[in-house]
């Protein structure tokens, strides 16, 4: 007999709580096979069987909260398990030889790598079924994680064999499937489609390939690029694809948007109120989950605060009107206003340093590095890429990182480096039309700039009343390191170098 321990936990923590057992009592388990997985406030855990043997017994089950060193079951050793492998022994003889055949052929499907400090992911939707013929590298299933979605692959041509539902949670190394080699390809894909009776493919074999072909084309889209599809109602058939294997990228289902005939508004009549459900319940995705639980560590450990300013954008619009052209002309990118929105933060952190600091325990930490968030909003939610050494680019070099990290998170292609290790963050509500907010402090971050729509107001200039361009800025900071004076300073230098931007040029 053999106990099932709890591992150390890591340094600083003291307890977790058993998420979940992968075998029951009375099954047959191997040595370092995975038994249970733990979930502490850090990281997932999991343990593996000490030895070979049969699961015996369970003591602490799925919700219990369990400490390093506990027994959490048994396995008793010895040949136990070997019935269980001579279970199949009762089929027919005869239709051994080749399932065994097969079985040495088939190729598993593994959980990739999805990255440092990532220990599990959730299915996504198959774009196969079970017994379908597949090709190498053609997209199988993506495996949605907190931060990234990791799209996995078919290693072989052959037929899929499907073992882990979507929504199932998985971890790195885990089969998901296989694939029988491609000799079983050809004779597996007809006997999906048996149902039809034998004269009608004799009848018409051209046909049924055809309409094989044109069947599958949305199956094999990716889910972003489906989604695209669905909400625009494009039809996949009209695409130009530019993908590998000519496959439909997103890209190709945007640009297909201006593409498409606006339908009459009459062809689509609202459907009664009767034939539509008054609600719909549907799982949150672990990236939303995310999103939800660190918004609310943030307003829960932070003193959170927010003052208000408001800025003259009259002389930054002039300078990037006037050179917009010859900018895009000479670096290849357009001139947008996060660039000087950058810039003067950067400047303002040099001045208040406490801004670009956090909060480590009874320490503060000091960063003498400007890695600057922006904030960008996707259909999965919102994403904080990072601009490293932004104080080291000019405003090309800030144009272009910023443009290369939002495409990259709207294509769902970020990797985990580019998601950490901000020191400061802007976010740009003013995109959808934002007039003012309170924006919430990216933990562990002492700050973070809104800003905001551009609005024509009435102002007094000189003892006169002038239209001006004005936008709100918000800057919500943690009051734990950052003190009032020294956030509303922070606040009217950005003021101040966007209303003068030639103010930066000087270093005043």
């Amino acid at each position: 007999m053999a106990d099932i321990l709890t591992p150390a936990l890591g340094e600083s923590v003291t307890e977790a709580t058993i998420a979940k057992w992968t075998k029951k009592v009375g099954d047959p388990v191997k040595k370092d096979e995975l038994l249970v997985e733990l979930e502490t406030d850090k990281v997932s855990q999991e343990v593996v069987s000490p030895a070979d043997g049969v699961l015996g017994d369970i003591k602490a089950a799925e919700g219990d909260t369990v400490t390093p060193g506990a027994v959490l079951g048994s396995v008793s050793e010895g040949g136990a398990a070997a019935p269980a492998k001579s279970a199949p022994a009762k089929d027919a003889p005869a239709k051994q030889a080749k399932p065994a055949a097969a079985a040495s052929e088939a190729v598993d499907i593994n959980v990739p790598t999805m990255g440092e400090s990532v220990a599990e992911g959730s299915m996504g939707k198959w774009l196969k079924k079970s017994g379908e013929a597949v090709k190498k590298d053609e997209l199988l299933v993506e495996i949605e994680t907190d931060k990234v979605a990791v799209e996995v692959s078919a290693p072989a041509d052959g037929v899929l064999t499907i073992a882990a539902d979507e929504g199932a949670t998985v971890t790195p190394g885990q089969k998901i499937g296989s694939v029988a080699a491609s000799g079983d390809a050809s004779a597996a894909a007809p006997s999906a489609a048996a149902p039809a009776p034998a004269q009608a493919h004799a009848a018409a074999p051209a046909n049924t390939g055809s309409a094989q072909v044109s069947g599958a084309r949305n199956d094999t889209l990716s889910p972003a690029v489906q989604r695209v599809v669905a909400e625009n109602n494009l039809d996949p058939k009209s695409i130009a694809a530019t993908g590998p294997k000519g496959n439909i990228t997103k890209a190709d289902a945007i640009a297909a948007i201006g593409q498409s005939p606006t339908p009459a508004p009459a062809a689509a009549p609202a459907a009664p109120r009767a034939d539509q459900p008054r609600e719909e319940r549907v799982k949150m995705t672990r990236l939303r989950q995310t999103i939800a639980r660190r918004l609310k560590e943030s307003q829960n450990t932070a003193a959170q605060l927010t003052t208000f300013n408001e800025v003259d954008m009259t002389n930054v619009m002039a300078l990037r009107s006037q050179y917009k052209d010859a900018f895009e002309k000479r670096h290849g990118v357009k001139l947008g206003f996060m660039s000087f929105f950058t810039k003067a933060v950067i400047a303002a952190l040099h001045e208040i340093p406490a801004v670009n600091a956090e909060i480590d325990g009874t320490d503060i930490i000091y960063k003498n590095h400007y890695d600057i968030g922006i904030a960008v909003g996707t259909e999965k939610g919102l994403v904080v890429p990072v601009l490293r050494d932004a104080d080291t680019l000019n405003l090309a070099g800030i144009e272009k990182g910023i443009a290369a990290l939002g495409k990259a998170a709207r294509d769902g292609s970020l990797s985990l480096d580019q998601l950490q290790g901000g020191t400061f963050t802007i976010t740009n509500g003013g995109t959808y039309g934002s007039l003012m907010s309170t924006p919430i402090l990216n933990a562990p971050q002492s700050g973070i700039l809104g800003m905001h729509n551009i609005v024509q107001r009435p102002m007094a200039i000189n003892g006169e009343v002038k239209i001006r361009p004005m936008m709100y800025l918000a800057l919500s900071y943690d009051h734990r390191i950052v003190d009032g004076k020294e956030a509303v300073t922070f606040l009217v230098r950005v003021k101040e170098l966007l209303e003068d931007p030639q103010r930066a040029l000087l270093d005043l």
